[in-house]
């Protein structure tokens, strides 16, 4: 069955390790140098440079149709045989917005809140970035479901990172 794993940047290592992912999306901050592990073939790192911000904010990037694409064809590309890895610098919103976004692209079939749900009930911290959410929310057409049910789950718990997590897709 394939997985998401989600972790903060300084789990990357293990977690990449435990899974054996050969597949890896980054989200980080513009200019943040994030090297390719090299367990991850060329190819196989996807790296979108945008602030974790919902709105525009001077100093920071904004994610756009162009940021959230890239997330989408990373995932729609992945063939599913190995774990993919998504991490952020916390592992609390950007990578977990990510992972929902990948697990509604992934299966169009599946029901919004119920990923949300799942995401949650894996994450406890986890707070998907509302911006990233809703723009694959009007990319997938899922009418706004998308951003209802991450805003019915609500802030994650507080913490300074998540914990390593994983998200079926199924």
């Amino acid at each position: 069955m394939p997985t998401l794993h989600v972790c903060p940047l300084s789990r990357l290592p293990e977690t990449l390790a435990e899974t054996g992912a050969r597949r890896l999306m980054t989200l980080m901050k513009a200019g943040t140098a994030i090297a390719r592990p090299e367990s991850i073939a060329e190819g196989g790192h996807c790296v979108v440079e945008a602030s974790d911000i919902a709105a525009a904010m001077d100093g920071h990037v904004l994610a756009d149709d162009g940021h959230i694409g890239r997330i989408l064809d990373f995932v729609a590309a992945w063939d599913r045989a190995a774990p993919l890895v998504i991490h952020c610098y916390a592992g609390i919103s950007r990578s977990t917005a990510a992972a929902y976004i990948a697990a509604c692209a992934l299966a169009p079939e599946r029901d919004e809140g119920e990923v949300a749900d799942a995401l949650r009930a894996a994450a406890p911290s986890a707070t998907p970035n509302p911006h990233f959410v809703a723009i694959a929310d009007r990319m997938l057409g899922r009418e706004g479901r998308m951003s209802a049910a991450i805003a019915r789950i609500g802030r994650g718990a507080d913490a300074f990172e998540g914990t390593p997590f994983t998200l079926t897709l199924t």
